[in-house]
């Protein structure tokens, strides 16, 4: 670690000259990694945003409980109360039938002024019940068990295709962000491990002259990592420029569930750079390897 130290001035120009040597193919390898680690980030970027639309479709989940017309306000109350109790339900309230009738009037939109029709208000008051998914058939069991509930609209099927289209949205983001880094990690490894065969002349012409592996090999940990950082720089700036675009036009959409800007674009900066350098060590140690099979080789 010493000589390390010690020689650091003279491995950085050493990776300088690596550079030099094959300044197109490191511009391209910079490029490439720039784009990869940038798909990645949008990746990763778009999962947060859908995981934040799946907790919002899970948060308007709803049952609609129905209870004894001879039971009195303060059993009513009461009733509320011992659902809210229930595990998996997260808000629960009472439903006048104003409000049913307002609610009904929203839904008809043109069609309301069949309403006004009626000689009298034909809807009954309800208790609405937002529930968690995962825990519907249990939120369900307990409530219809409850003294005073004549019926409970549970929706089943819509709910059961809600709960299906987050849990897809959950595995499609997690498969999509693993092969995307698999993908990322394959394909820069094999880029620096490449630029390792291409600088093999020189390796050899230093291992005759008795260098060391870790001598030989840590300007190769510079490159490697000047590079994948460059990408990386590249990418986070894409990224950035991106969010901000998207942002903007999705200005027009208020009703979208988007993580703050800021918070985002800080993520996906620090996510990116983070696993860049994790790419530079990994290219850099299968460099290493590479200049071991070199000497076997040879």
């Amino acid at each position: 670690m010493k000589s390390i130290f010690y020689n650091l001035g003279y491995f950085f120009i050493e990776a300088k000259n690596i550079m030099r040597l094959n300044l197109l193919s490191n511009i391209l390898s910079i490029i490439g990694t720039g784009l990869i680690l940038f798909l990645l980030g949008m990746v990763v970027s778009g999962f947060t945003v859908s995981d934040r639309l799946v907790n919002m479709l899970q948060g308007e989940a709803e049952i609609s409980v129905f209870f004894n017309k001879n039971i009195d306000s303060v059993e009513r109350k009461n009733l509320v109360e011992d659902i809210k109790k229930i595990d998996g339900v997260l808000d629960c309230r009472l439903i006048g039938k104003e409000e049913a009738y307002n609610r009904m009037k929203e839904v008809l939109v043109e069609e309301a002024h069949i309403l006004e029709l009626l000689d009298k208000n034909p809807f009954e008051e309800f208790i609405e019940v937002r529930i968690q998914l995962d825990q519907m058939d249990n939120v369900l069991n307990k409530v219809k068990s409850i003294k005073g509930i004549d019926y409970v609209r549970d929706n089943r099927e819509v709910l059961g295709q809600l709960k299906n289209i987050t849990e897809g949205l959950k595995v499609l983001g997690f498969l999509v962000v693993a092969a995307v880094g698999i993908t990322t990690i394959v394909i820069v490894s094999h880029m620096i491990r490449q630029g390792i065969y291409n600088n093999k002349d020189q390796i050899n012409t230093l291992r005759l002259l008795g260098a060391p592996i870790s001598f030989i090999g840590f300007p190769f940990v510079l490159v490697g990592l000047i590079l994948t950082l460059i990408g990386g720089i590249l990418a986070s700036s894409l990224a950035m420029f991106l969010i901000n675009r998207v942002y903007g036009e999705m200005s027009l959409l208020p009703f979208m569930p988007l993580p703050p800007r800021g918070e985002l674009i800080f993520s996906i900066v620090i996510l990116i750079m983070t696993i860049s350098i994790a790419l530079g060590v990994l290219g850099s140690i299968l460099g290493l390897i590479s200049i071991k099979n070199l000497e076997h080789n040879n």
